[in-house]
């Protein structure tokens, strides 16, 4: 019965596949790619290409289906499996664990044909068969039943080849990628089948989680054998610095790495924290975490718990470098003279803390933190009470203690080529560090990408710094990006009367979230519109309005006002106004339709500005 059931559903699919069907919708080729290359079914040359349009051969697919198969195949085989594929033949060994598989035969005459390009439904049938189904639950003439099967469960999704026709790598990358979020024929996800469990709620691949499980780590640079740790040449492999592209040369002293051998990719995090270690929890037997300068991190990796256990070399009341992983714990712990000779930053914070000494007993400090050029915090003991927000200065660590010296001023003026890489006469560093500062708390790190076309002034550098080669690897700038401050609507002015004082509330709403002041400041520039919202040690320091550009089209990452072209911002504020009232929107959703665009700015792009907010009617 249950045969008989099968064969006439079989023989309906294979109706319905005598009628044309509309091209499936292709899924997204990036994260096809990157799926197939963490799982190692498909990956690119030596210089990272995929050559997505070449055509495949039946050796190449066979090892892309063993791939997927999850079966380990070695690397020689003692026997020639078909006349044509001798022993030693590259793709001997798959072919032979196919066809042991069930997963391909050869062609009636005896042969493999390797080296023949595959056709789609040559493909097809080898993957049906990966997920349980064979020739005997299929009836009609070959290969109508295995291609109507093939659009039913949606492996069609992005190919373009015809039954008969040969397949490119694109296509056998869909029909592979395709095939993992098939249900095989007893009903469970294929991919689920191989133990992975990175599947969305909706139940499609999930990229992110499925590179985290594949992903291996991580080893710090510069530790004793680092290089070997990681299973292949660094050089011409992909590395992704901190969430930004960039290439092995790049790569300093502590850096935290993690790879992907079948990717062929580094992800390597830059974060770091210094301070005293004030506790190590639950205790030095076996630690989870860590706190130093007041803050506690868990610990990620079972290196950085030894080297803070009973066993290994920090103790409570040492200074250490925390080197952090991408989850956000501590990777590895170092004494700040391996990480780096010295910070050179901006103090952010001034506090007293308390400290735990070697014996268990609590004291009291002054600890000060300095956010560096770097971008990352940094936080000392010091024994000196007079130190100020706002103070540049220069952390120099000298064994397990830390000298904190006053910057002298060194200011520097020209304008930044379009290209970024020049200030006047002098070029970036490739690892030149910036910092913007605004006030005495508010600092970050940016590129000197963010600089094109920016013209500086004297008052413009606070400090900067050149390398034995004359380029730039230091600077500090003074609030000139603007990227510090807030940006958004400023709904409401109005007198606020309370006991017998008189203050000013202003309403104003950032990122679609409303909030209140009361201040007894008025902010003469601020008006009833777009605005820029500054702070300052905690609070607001100021409240600035914005210039408008009307009727603004949107190119690319600019906006057009005339003749005029402004950049805009990374985090640029869209509003839809509807009867007066103002709702967060995306640049997506107010492009291309019936609305008038109106930009409004911080200041001219020259000077650093950008185009902050966007008002949709």
């Amino acid at each position: 019965m249950k045969k008989r059931l099968l064969s006439g559903l079989l023989a309906a699919l294979i109706l319905i596949s005598l009628f044309p069907a509309a091209l499936a919708v292709a899924p997204n080729e990036t994260d096809a790619a990157q799926v197939l290359a963490a799982l190692d079914i498909m990956v690119g040359d030596e210089n990272g290409n995929l050559q997505l349009d070449r055509s495949v051969t039946r050796a190449e697919f066979v090892k892309m289906i063993m791939a997927t198969s999850g079966v380990s195949v070695g690397s020689v085989t003692a026997v020639s499996p078909y006349p044509d594929v001798s022993r030693t033949y590259w793709a001997a060994p798959y072919v032979e664990a196919a066809v042991t598989a069930g997963y391909v035969t050869g062609y009636l005459d005896g042969t493999f044909r390797p080296g023949n390009s595959i056709t789609l439904a040559e493909a097809v049938v080898m993957s049906l068969r990966l997920l349980g189904y064979s020739s005997s639950d299929f009836s009609g003439a070959y290969p109508a039943g295995q291609m109507a099967l093939y659009r039913t469960l949606e492996l069609d999704e992005g190919i373009s080849a015809g039954q008969n026709d040969a397949i490119t790598r694109r296509d056998a990358m869909y029909l592979l990628y395709n095939l993992l979020t098939a249900q095989n024929k007893s009903g469970q996800v294929y991919l689920t089948s191989l133990g992975y469990s990175a599947l969305t709620a909706s139940g499609e691949i999930d990229t992110l989680a499925l590179i985290n499980a594949k992903m291996e780590g991580p080893v710090v640079m510069g530790s004793s054998g680092w290089q070997s740790k990681i299973p292949f040449d660094l050089t011409g492999a992909k590395v992704v610095r901190d969430g930004v592209t960039s290439s092995s040369s790049a790569l300093t002293q502590s850096d935290v790495i993690y790879w992907s051998k079948s990717m062929r990719t580094l992800w390597v995090y830059t974060d770091r924290n210094t301070g005293s270690i004030e506790t190590i929890a639950p205790n030095t037997a076996s630690p989870t975490s860590v706190t130093v300068a007041g803050k506690t991190y868990a610990l990620e990796t079972s290196s950085a718990a030894w080297a803070l256990s009973d066993l290994g070399s920090y103790r409570v009341g040492d200074t250490v470098t925390l080197l952090m992983g991408r989850a956000g714990g501590v990777a590895a712990v170092v004494s700040p003279t391996q990480s780096s000779a010295s910070v050179i930053g901006m103090i952010t914070a001034v506090a007293t803390s308390t400290y735990t000494d070697a014996k268990g007993k609590d004291y009291t400090a002054n600890t000060v933190t300095v956010t560096a050029t770097d971008g990352n915090s940094y936080s000392y003991r010091s024994d000196k009470t007079s130190w100020k927000t706002g103070t540049l200065v220069r952390a120099t660590v000298s064994g397990s203690s830390v000298q904190l010296s006053v910057l002298t001023s060194a200011s520097l003026a020209g304008s930044v080529n379009t290209a970024g890489t020049k200030l006047g006469s002098y070029t970036f560093a490739s690892d030149a560090e910036i910092l913007d500062v605004s006030g005495k708390t508010q600092a970050k790190r940016i590129y000197p990408s963010r600089l094109a076309g920016v013209k500086l002034t004297d008052r413009m550098v606070k400090y900067y710094m050149l390398n034995n080669q004359g380029e730039i690897s230091r600077l500090i700038l003074s609030d000139v990006t603007g990227d510090l401050h807030s940006y958004g609507m400023l709904t409401g002015i109005s007198d606020y009367s309370y006991s017998i004082s008189v203050s000013v509330k202003y309403t104003y709403d950032i990122g679609g979230i409303s909030s209140t002041l009361l201040s007894d400041t008025q902010y003469n520039s601020a008006e009833i519109g777009p605005v820029q919202i500054r702070y300052d040690e905690g609070a607001v320091d100021n409240i600035v309005a914005l210039t408008e550009l009307k009727s603004i089209t949107i190119s690319g990452n600019s906006a057009l006002c005339g003749n005029a072209s402004y950049p805009l911002s990374d985090t640029v504020a869209v509003y839809e106004c509807k009867d007066g009232d103002y709702y967060l929107s995306t640049l997506a959703a107010v492009s291309g339709g019936d609305y008038t665009l109106t930009g409004w700015y911080d200041k001219e792009p020259s000077q650093g500005g950008c185009v902050r907010v966007i008002i949709a009617d």
